[in-house]
């Protein structure tokens, strides 16, 4: 069910290293070629790489901050669709109480299981099973629904109908926004071919000076990558450090316990 890039093909943890060994392996070749041209054109006189090493690293910093907004702002988002969903499960399960018997029994019993299938989804390896769980049981709380309005049609019965809808609405944002919403590959492959050559022009200008690699240009490409993997997590939901806060919808399945318990 998730859509992948060509960067799913590597585990989040392997991203790190690998953009780092890219960034060093750039810098060293760009070394390696100051340092024949040096060798074979020793009278000549070539522009002098500095500007280029400037405008080059900014492009770099420019998409960087660029695509890490990108990443941000879809992280927000997601925050925002947990709250707006818990939000709205709620105010269908208060609603499904003035339901006729036993559409209102199952219809809470069926909202209290469909919670725990949203908490359950952001478990590595659980996504897919859970949104199938929940996408079946949205189909059986409409049949309720619809049944309810069958045996009693109350004004009631339409508003549970209304926000019932709102929950599958907003089932279906959430999936946008985990699943379809992420960074482009081609933004992908243009920071990575950008870090590529960024790296290489670092490598030419410190090659040109004749000295080995300093201590600065590692710890620029040790920056660079652990910005991008830090992009990475953030395109990744469910997979990474940075995962979205559940809270409203732990508090929303202990408030149903509660109520459960008060039922009985």
């Amino acid at each position: 069910m998730e859509r992948a890039t060509f960067l799913d093909a590597f585990p989040l943890w392997t991203l790190f290293p690998i953009t780092l060994v890219i960034g060093l392996m750039a810098v060293e070749i760009g070394s390696r070629v100051a340092r024949r041209r040096g060798q074979r054109a020793r009278d000549k006189t070539e522009a002098p790489p500095a500007p280029i090493l400037a405008g080059t690293l900014g492009l770099l910093a420019f998409l960087l901050a660029f695509t890490f907004g990108m990443a941000a702002s879809r992280f927000e988002e997601r925050k925002q669709n947990v709250l707006a969903e818990s939000n709205a499960i709620n105010t269908s399960y208060l609603r499904a109480a003035m339901l006729p018997q036993p559409m209102s029994t199952n219809s809470r019993n069926m909202l209290r299981e469909y919670v725990d299938l949203r908490l359950a989804g952001v478990q590595p390896g659980q996504y897919a099973q859970a949104v199938a769980k929940s996408e079946e049981l949205q189909q059986r709380l409409w049949a309720e629904a619809v049944a309810a309005g069958q045996k009693e049609k109350s004004p009631m019965t339409s508003i549970f109908m209304q926000s019932l809808n709102d929950v599958i609405g907003l089932h279906q944002k959430r999936i946008m926004a985990a699943v379809y919403n992420r960074v482009p590959a081609a933004i992908w492959i243009g920071l990575y071919v950008l870090l590529f050559l960024a790296m290489a022009v670092v490598g030419y200008y410190d090659g040109m000076s004749g000295t080995r690699h300093s201590l600065a240009v590692f710890a620029m490409v040790l920056a660079f990558s652990a910005v991008l993997a830090l992009i990475a997590d953030l395109d990744r939901p469910g997979q990474g450090l940075l995962e979205v806060n559940q809270k409203s919808m732990l508090d929303l399945r202990k408030s149903m316990s509660a109520s459960l318990g008060l039922e009985r």
